[in-house]
């Protein structure tokens, strides 16, 4: 398909094959991510990361994916979308073929890093392309379908990289991108159109060098917090200020500005960002718990892990198709609120979880956080993508990516860092007048996993103390032995109980900060939203406008974009 979308004078025809696609594209960056968290254990293992290591092999991918997307989108924009989505998949590939032949730590934290970047390129082009090939009248049902992908990820993610753990290493999470990302690349030049904008201002390079840096900036300090306010994060958080200030000024002095600021008084376009961010906020921060209390608590594996997950994903198809119902019927404020207010509930259902609480006790949480992010995220996501012109789809759908981002990486850094905390102090007073070392209880407060770790080392020793016993050569010695192991065995299940009960209060506890936080975000994005959206619309309506190319309320409202182009 070489004929660009923007020529075409009737609706795309494959257009449902190339939504297949993207939707392929998107499932794999962000199981790029969900997968490394099962996969952690063993990497952590057979590469020997510490805690800080562990974490920029996650994050190394975070920085550059959230920090240079607004950019990318707009050379996207510019030049071609279609391009940017074929490069970024070159590029994603090329990083994941390195992950998987290295065998250290800044091996891996550079090939996830440049795995990053590829899905910087990927992610708004998928955006962007799908808006500018689907008419106005089946763009809403196209958005949410990516939108069910996205959510989808969160749970497929565990799924997939449980089931190539079982027989394989932790190499195959990044060798299984290859063939799906060869498929991709074939179906983006056999079904995908060329797409760019029709008339565009040259690229404010200025401004995305400066978008690049605070994002990035602030990435970075989030990262760092949970760790303390040292030099690191102080730097960071100056740096992301300054950087943040910067770009301000610049774009609302610029003539052509990357991000046009301005469109942030359109009370729809801020109040739909806000609700990314802060269902993000909770969704990344509780699927970073979750999964370490399903594994480590309730002691299942990887796999199992992912399957258990299953209900969240199955959950987020049936909210979907619900918002798709919905939406047209009672607005998109109505089902955005109404998805803040289930995920507020499901959080406070996890309230409830004790060292008691069995799996049965998180299927009516997960199911209830699945409909919501259904529920809530295709009008959000609708609402900030219709906010840009054509030109701009790109750059729209950068906005609304780099909300997702922002959003999971504050989660994980308030979250992540209070769960951190709570389990710490919470295990302090489990093990209070114990006998255990205090070397042992030092590294064990670090996290639950190491808390495990502590507690089957003294239960090994416990048992090679045992097995001398069985062979000592006299009596009294044997005894001696064998008090020791017992005392032991005592302190391994002592600390085995305490890291479980620890981390399941700390669960608890932060479950009910991320309702609190959602509960209030809820009211607030209940003030922001205007009473009756005005994007997003797909009643007959619509279906007279023209097929091809984005309408939006903002090209209906100039005062709005500033100077005029």
């Amino acid at each position: 398909m070489n004929e660009p979308v923007e020529r075409l004078d009737r609706p795309y025809a494959q257009r449902w094959w190339a939504l297949g696609v993207l939707c392929l594209s998107l499932l794999m960056i962000l199981m790029a991510n969900t997968a490394l968290t099962v996969a952690a254990p063993s990497m952590t293992q057979d590469l020997g990361l510490s805690s800080t290591g562990l974490q920029w092999v996650i994050d190394g991918y975070t920085v550059p994916y959230a920090a240079l997307m607004l950019l990318f989108a707009a050379i996207g924009d510019k030049y071609s979308r279609r391009g940017a989505l074929v490069l970024g998949l070159v590029i994603f590939g090329a990083g994941a073929i390195s992950g998987s032949l290295v065998d250290s730590a800044a091996g891996v934290i550079t090939a996830r890093a440049a795995m990053g970047v590829g899905a910087a390129l990927i992610m708004p082009a998928t955006l962007s392309l799908l808006v500018a090939t689907f008419p106005r009248a089946e763009r809403a049902k196209a958005i949410t379908l990516w939108s069910a992908t996205a959510g989808f990820a969160i749970a497929a993610g565990p799924l997939v990289a449980g089931t190539l753990l079982k027989s394989d290493s932790w190499q195959s999470t990044f060798l299984i991108n290859i063939p799906v990302i060869a498929l991709a690349i074939v179906g983006a030049f056999a079904v995908v159109p060329p797409s760019k904008a029709t008339h565009i201002d040259r690229i404010d390079y200025v401004g995305g060098l400066l978008s690049v840096v605070w994002i990035a900036a602030l990435v970075f300090t989030l990262i760092e917090v949970p760790h303390g306010w040292n030099a690191q994060s102080i730097t960071g958080a100056g740096v992301a200020g300054a950087g943040l200030s910067a770009f301000v000024l610049w774009e609302l002095r610029h003539p052509y500005p990357l991000l046009n600021l301005r469109r942030f008084a359109d009370r729809a376009f801020t109040g739909s960002n806000v609700a990314v961010v802060l269902f993000y906020l909770v969704v990344f921060g509780a699927f970073f718990y979750l999964t370490q209390h399903l594994q480590f608590v309730l002691r299942f594996d990887a796999f199992e892990t992912g399957v258990r997950m299953l209900p969240l994903a199955g959950a987020v198809f049936v909210g979907s198709a619900l918002t798709g119902y919905l939406t047209p019927r009672v607005g998109m404020k109505a089902t955005i609120l109404a998805g803040m207010a289930g995920g507020t509930a499901a959080l406070a259902l996890l309230t409830q979880v004790d060292t008691s609480s069995s799996y049965g006790d998180f299927v009516a949480p997960l199911i209830i956080l699945g409909l919501s992010i259904g529920l809530a995220l295709s009008p959000c996501t609708d609402a900030i993508v219709g906010a840009f012109p054509e030109k701009e789809l790109g750059v729209g759908s950068a906005v609304n990516d780099t909300s997702t981002e922002l959003g999971g990486a504050i989660g994980i850094a308030i979250l992540g860092s209070l769960l951190s905390t709570s389990y710490s102090s919470n295990l302090s007073d489990a093990t209070a007048g114990s006998k255990l070392p205090a070397e042992g209880l030092s590294q064990a407060q670090e996290s639950v996993g190491a808390g495990y770790g502590v507690a089957e080392g003294i239960g090994d020793h416990a048992r090679k103390l045992a097995e001398e016993a069985a062979n000592a050569g006299s009596t009294e010695h044997a005894a001696q032995l064998k008090a020791q192991a017992s005392e032991l065995a005592h302190g391994a299940h002592q600390m085995a109980h305490a890291a479980s009960s620890s981390f399941a209060d700390a669960v608890a506890h932060t479950s009910l900060v991320g309702a609190v936080i959602l509960g209030v975000g809820t009211v607030a994005v209940a003030l922001l939203l205007p009473g009756k959206s005005r994007t997003a619309k797909t009643g007959p309506d619509t279906a007279a406008e023209p097929e091809t190319g984005a309408s939006t309320t903002l090209e209906k409202e100039p005062e709005l974009l500033g100077p005029k182009r």
